[in-house]
């Protein structure tokens, strides 16, 4: 990432931060407005809700306190105009309004003053006794009607006999009653006077025509002192008779007096408020707003906060004058909602959580999109790595193979000449250490295959037994010079023939045996095979001391008891005692040692898992040293490579190999008692077609010949013993086991010489170790005299059993012939058709042996094309041993001009890398014009003349120092046949031609 693309990248990043942070800090803010919106209008639906109630019930308590009034009207003018004498007196008026002062909560006191006219003064003064006065408490003056106060409640009795038409205004401790122009009027203040320009309102006439029907309030006053406003309620008090529908004169006519009372807004809504819970949630002013400009507040003050109020209607029964309750929320600024702040700022915290989730996210984003861009520049730069180090290996197993052809074909060529014993042995020494060459050549190779995945393994049946017998062929020498035994034990439960990779398997067996070789200097070396019932049982071992000894703290060994193993000497791994010997020959395992899950493994029938052991008696591997045992290219010290040789790749080969087969590979080690490897392998079963084709390939003369045959073996050690009964038996021969000369001459000696099984033996084999020449050297003797006494009809063959050509030479000459370990079915078989019949022992030839080559290529032309001038006369003169008749190109292009159809060649070898043109363009030009030669006869078949006309194919063989997978399917690719690597072998070069050659022949014929 460049400088100018970093700063964009921080410039958006920063621009990205920032518009988020105002996004939240929006969201913060409509929210808290919403929250509190919600608020004040869910508090001005309560306040509603609560103003109207209490409107309703200031309605309710007025309208109670107006009927109750009234009712005292009606009574008044039933019991004082319409009963003769009057039944109301002060008294009584007095006790019956004390008496239901409680029906009207809201009214001071009650008074009723009689209309008097001027003409009835003084009769109604005679009658009453007292004088008419006015408010100043003196004589009222002259004028046309009075209203003196003739009946009291007890709370106001001291207005008894004043003219409330007096006009005058007197300050009283309680009530003050005004009457003017037939009004009455009653006030209540607290201490204080009533202004002079108190207005009463309305007229007489007015008041006649509405006092019928309700009450009539009259315009509020003000007190002085408390500020307290009220309104007063008169009734009119009829004479009886007045019609319903009669006129204003005729009502101010049947007026006989007034009953009035004092209504008190302000207690009025104190009593109220008093009587509501949550009084105090809310302020209540009342207004009589008449006029509108300007109102009077009747209760409540002047000033509140009123940003959420609500105003009810308040109907006082006047229609001339409007009244209205403002109920108001708060008395001051309410506070801010705590949810208004809470849950803005979660939101907001929430919001920067999510920014910085989604900021950590795109950085991770970029990260990973940076390191992807990365991986993807080291992947291409691995490819082409890759590309590079196959492209190396090739060019250097090419380089080095090349001139290694030539020298060893030209060592085999000269080895075919005359040579005396020195010139041979050099040539000899020079052909070993070229072939250890390419075969660490091979090692490298197959690791980097395997580590770049390519390694694939073949899937074709092939005999288990003979794989091993070929692998103790190569070791055969070795042992014999070493003296050590070197034997193989296959389980009989094992099937024949199995399906897998020969090669490969036969890699492994080699390299765990050379290296048992290797370090082995007495004592055996044992592989043994059998099936694993439960794998996993099998790969427990781990090298945790000398299992059959035990170790001390300081890693010495223990001998505790004799070792009955194959030599007779300690080995590492306890499981190869004598008794797991036994039941490796019986495939069973001890109950004791198989736990309940080991129980439950269930076979799979498609699949054979074999478990091979090598076991040996060296010097064992280092406890330090075994944790990289399986590292390529380390060893146990430095030591190991000067004294033994190698290079420490073989067996990390073989654990890759072992994996790649299903398996695993472990071992059990201890230093200067020996080492055992242990690997499984997962093979497919084989069918029975396959299984006889594989038969037919093998020499089975030798071994039906040996069938019914019976034999008697000397061997003390039963695990030694075992393993040549076990060759024996594939020959088909039947065996008894003794453990010395002596029980051997018994068994002779018994009746008719026959053995248990009832059958006279025809073979005597004898173990060096079971020989002793001093006592047991007139066994032949005693045999003949039992044959002369006619125990036995017949002299058995002695034969000896020995590991060195030192012992052979020692006791040789005691019995008919020698057969020299590691025993094999095809030797021991070659051994016993010699001195069965008495003749030379035939010399032992493969299927793919010198012979079946010749008979391929005898009379065969075959244009061998190759760079390299050394390696065309290699390749010529392995090709013209076997009789075939050579022509040589040097390119391509010469090979082209040779292969013009029609030609007389019938295979072609072709180097793959060459100037001008390679190998595979060659084969490319080759196929090319066999097609069109091809597509020529497939026309002409269609007419009489061209019909039986073969296709033309020339089998084309890559001829190539290169062996990695990617040359050998590039080679397949551009239509080659096959592949044969350099340098030449026999076997290899028999495999590669045969099935063309054959093929051909047999077409041909």
């Amino acid at each position: 990432m460049g400088a100018e693309a970093r700063r964009r990248w921080w410039v958006n990043r920063t621009a990205m931060v920032v518009v988020w942070v105002a996004a939240s800090v929006g969201i913060w803010g409509g929210l808290h407005w919403y929250i509190r919106s919600e608020s004040m209008r869910k508090a001005h639906e309560g306040l509603v809700s609560m103003c109207e109630e209490r409107a309703r019930m200031l309605q309710d308590q007025f309208a109670v306190s107006v009927n109750h009034v009234h009712a005292l009207a009606i009574l008044v003018s039933t019991f004082h105009y319409e009963k003769h004498p009057s039944a109301i007196d002060q008294e009584t008026f007095a006790y019956y309004t004390a008496r239901t002062s409680f029906e009207r909560p809201l009214l001071n006191g009650v008074a009723y003053a009689q209309r008097v006219l001027h003409a009835e003064r003084e009769l109604f003064e005679t009658h009453q006794g007292w004088t008419i006065k006015t408010m100043k408490r003196e004589p009222s003056p002259m004028q046309d009607e009075y209203a003196p106060v003739i009946y009291s409640q007890e709370t106001v009795s001291y207005i008894e006999a004043l003219d409330m038409m007096s006009g005058e205004v007197l300050p009283y401790l309680g009530l003050v009653i005004f009457l003017s122009a037939a009004h009455l009027v009653v006030l209540f203040y607290s201490g204080g006077y009533v202004p002079s320009n108190f207005y009463a309102g309305g007229s007489r006439e007015h008041f006649a025509s509405e006092g019928h029907r309700q009450s009539s309030p009259h315009n509020p006053f003000r007190l002085l002192g408390s500020n307290h406003l009220g309104v007063v309620l008169t009734f009119p008090v009829y004479r009886s008779g007045l019609p319903a529908d009669a006129t204003i004169e005729q009502r101010v006519e049947a007026t006989v007096g007034y009953l009035g009372g004092a209504f008190d807004v302000e207690s009025l809504v104190e009593n109220l408020l008093r009587q509501l819970a949550g009084n105090q949630d809310i302020m209540v002013n009342v207004y009589d707003v008449t006029n509108t400009s300007e109102p009077l507040i009747m209760y409540g003050p002047p000033y509140g906060y009123m940003s959420v109020s609500h105003v009810s209607m308040l109907d006082f029964g006047d229609p001339f004058r409007k009244h209205e309750m403002k109920c108001s929320r708060y008395r001051q600024k309410p506070p801010i909602p705590l949810s208004a702040i809470t849950t803005p700022s979660g939101v907001f915290v929430i919001c920067m959580l999510v920014g910085y989730i989604l900021y950590a996210a795109w950085s991770r984003y970029d990260s990973v999109k940076e390191d992807c861009r990365k991986m993807e520049e080291l992947k291409v730069q691995a490819e082409a790595a890759d590309v590079a180090k196959s492209q190396f290996l090739a060019t250097v197993s090419h380089e080095i193979r090349t001139p290694m052809n030539g020298v060893l074909g030209m060592l085999d060529m000269l080895l075919e000449t005359d040579l005396n014993f020195t010139q041979k042995d050099y040539a000899q020494t020079a052909q070993v250490c070229g072939k250890a060459l390419i075969a660490l050549i091979n090692e490298v190779l197959d690791r980097a295959k395997i580590e770049a995945g390519k390694l694939e393994l073949e899937a074709v049946p092939f005999d288990l037994r003979s794989i091993l017998d070929d692998v103790l062929s190569l070791f055969s020498s070795k042992s014999r010079e070493k003296g050590i035994e070197l034997a193989v034990l296959v389980s009989d439960k094992l099937p024949e023939v199995v399906i897998g990779d020969p090669g490969r398997f036969r890699q492994i067996i080699t390299n765990l045996v050379g290296n048992s070789v290797k370090f082995t200097e007495r004592g055996h070396i044992f592989v043994q095979v059998r099936l694993a019932e439960n794998p996993y049982v099998a790969m427990k071992a781990k090298a945790n001391g000398a299992l059959n000894g035990g170790l001390h703290d300081k890693g010495e060994t223990i001998f505790r008891r004799s070792f009955n193993t194959l030599s007779g000497l300690e080995v590492a791994d306890g499981r190869s005692s004598l008794e797991n010997f036994k039941l490796l020959l019986s495939d069973e395992k001890p109950f004791s040692s198989v736990s309940e899950s080991e129980m439950a493994y269930k076979k799979d029938f498609d699949n054979v898992t074999l478990m091979v052991s090598v076991e040996d008696t060296g010097i064992g591997i280092p406890f330090h040293a075994q944790d990289r045992v399986f590292t390529p290219f380390m060893q146990a010290d430095s030591s190991t490579s000067r004294n033994y040789g190698g290079t420490g790749i073989g067996l990390s080969i073989s654990k890759c190999l072992v994996e790649l087969m299903g398996g695993q590979i472990s071992f059990v080690s201890c230093p200067n008692v020996g080492s055992t490897f242990t690997f499984t392998a997962v093979l497919q079963r084989c069918q029975r077609s396959a299984v006889d084709d594989t038969k037919r390939t093998l020499s089975e003369s030798l071994l039906i010949a040996f069938k019914g045959m019976n034999a008697v073996l000397v061997d003390r050690r039963p695990v030694r013993s075992s393993v040549t009964v076990y060759h024996l038996k594939r020959l088909g021969i039947s065996v008894e086991v003794v453990g010395t000369v002596k029980t051997a001459l018994d068994a002779f000696s018994r009746q008719d010489g026959h053995l248990r099984s009832g059958k006279q033996p025809s073979l005597l084999l004898v173990e060096k170790d079971s020989w002793n020449s001093g006592t047991d050297a007139g066994l032949r003797d005693h045999l003949l005299k039992c044959k002369q006494n006619g125990q036995i009809s017949q002299v058995p063959k002695m034969i000896l059993l020995v590991t060195s050509e030192s012992d052979r030479a020692n006791f040789g000459a005691f019995f008919d012939t020698v057969i020299m370990k590691p025993l094999r079915a095809s030797t021991i078989a070659a051994c016993f058709q010699q001195v069965l019949e008495g003749g030379h022992p035939q010399r032992e030839e493969k299927a793919n042996g010198s012979a079946f080559l010749r008979s391929l290529l005898v009379g065969k032309n075959i244009l061998v094309v190759d760079d390299n001038k050394v390696n065309l006369r290699v390749a010529a003169g392995v090709l013209k041993k076997y009789g075939a008749k050579v022509e040589c190109a040097e390119s391509g292009r010469d090979a082209l001009a040779l292969l013009q159809l029609p030609h007389k060649f019938d295979a072609c070898f072709m180097d793959v890398q060459m100037p001008e043109m390679d190998g595979f363009e060659a084969t490319r030009q080759i196929r090319l014009m066999e097609s069109t030669a091809n597509d020529q006869i497939k026309n002409r078949a269609l007419t009489p003349e061209g019909s039986g006309r073969a296709e033309r194919h020339l089998p084309v063989l890559a001829m190539t120092a290169d062996v990695i997978q990617a040359t050998y399917e590039e080679c397949m690719k551009c239509g080659m046949d096959g592949y044969v690597s350099k340098p030449f072998e026999e076997e290899q070069l028999y495999q590669a031609i045969c099935k063309f050659l054959v093929s051909k022949s047999v077409y041909n014929s």
